[in-house]
């Protein structure tokens, strides 16, 4: 019996002093790096070489604004003032930028040590539309713009979009009228407008020999149906001096319309 309780004391393991103290020792660091964590932060926040100030002109840079608001950007960050550029909540000021007309995209960047530099990349229409409201410029992405003021652009109306169509319908009539441009190549100047409210039908109205003509140029082909027009157009206006619209959709025949 001696022999046994001998040999289960020698058995039971012993208490680990080497994991009391490495455990200890990393609470202790943890804790070491959170205070100071937490000053760091308070300096930061708090220190007034940190501050957004008013009195600084440059303490907050707006690049890229061409139609863009500016008061619209200066307005997100007017609760950021006077307080530590440390402070401000920069995906949410990103977020708000981005809910304003024009801006495509923005960053918002701290620079060292109390200013913050804006950057704003804006959208670029492709097209006007007209609605009873007035008329919209439209980008890439279906977007409605309202134009800026004192702006002056030279693009080309894009019929067939309307005011309650959902983002992805404006869209896809913005791809086809930039579909039928890109393969018009240069004799895409000569159109005014386009009707994309039918993919399988698109019209074009364009100024030829001085005269407004509108032509149905199908679904293809635009860019060869419009040059042949063109080169026949003294014939076709000799033979119906009054016609105005065209019919371009069957490859080498014109048919009057009106």
């Amino acid at each position: 019996m001696a022999r046994d309780s001998a040999a289960n004391k020698k058995t039971q393991p012993g208490f680990n002093w080497r994991l009391t103290f490495g455990i200890l020792a990393v609470g202790v660091a943890g804790v070491s790096t959170a205070v100071a964590g937490y000053r760091v932060s308070l300096y930061a926040t708090s220190d007034p070489r940190f501050t957004l100030s008013h009195d600084r002109k440059d303490a907050l840079t707006i690049l890229g604004l061409t139609y863009a608001s500016r008061s619209k950007v200066q307005r997100v960050f007017a609760a950021d003032f006077d307080r530590s550029v440390f402070s401000v909540p920069l995906d949410e000021r990103r977020r708000r930028l981005l809910a304003i007309d024009w801006v495509a995209d923005a960053s918002v960047s701290r620079v060292w040590p109390d200013r913050l530099v804006v950057r704003i990349r804006e959208r670029q229409p492709v097209a006007f539309v007209s609605f009873r409201s007035g008329p919209l410029l439209i980008d890439a992405q279906g977007v409605l713009l309202e134009p800026p003021p004192q702006a002056e652009f030279s693009f080309p109306v894009l019929s067939g979009v309307r005011e309650e169509e959902s983002d992805a319908d404006r869209r896809a009539r913005v791809r086809t009228f930039l579909e039928v441009q890109q393969e018009m190549g240069y004799l895409a100047r000569e159109i005014s407008e386009l009707d994309a409210s039918d993919p399988e039908n698109i019209r074009v109205v364009a100024q030829v020999d001085r005269r407004v003509v509108t032509l149905l140029l199908g679904d293809g082909n635009y860019a060869q149906r419009f040059q042949n027009f063109l080169n026949h157009y003294p014939e076709i206006r000799q033979g119906s001096p009054h016609a105005k619209v065209f019919d371009l959709r069957l490859d080498g025949r014109f048919t009057v319309k009106e």
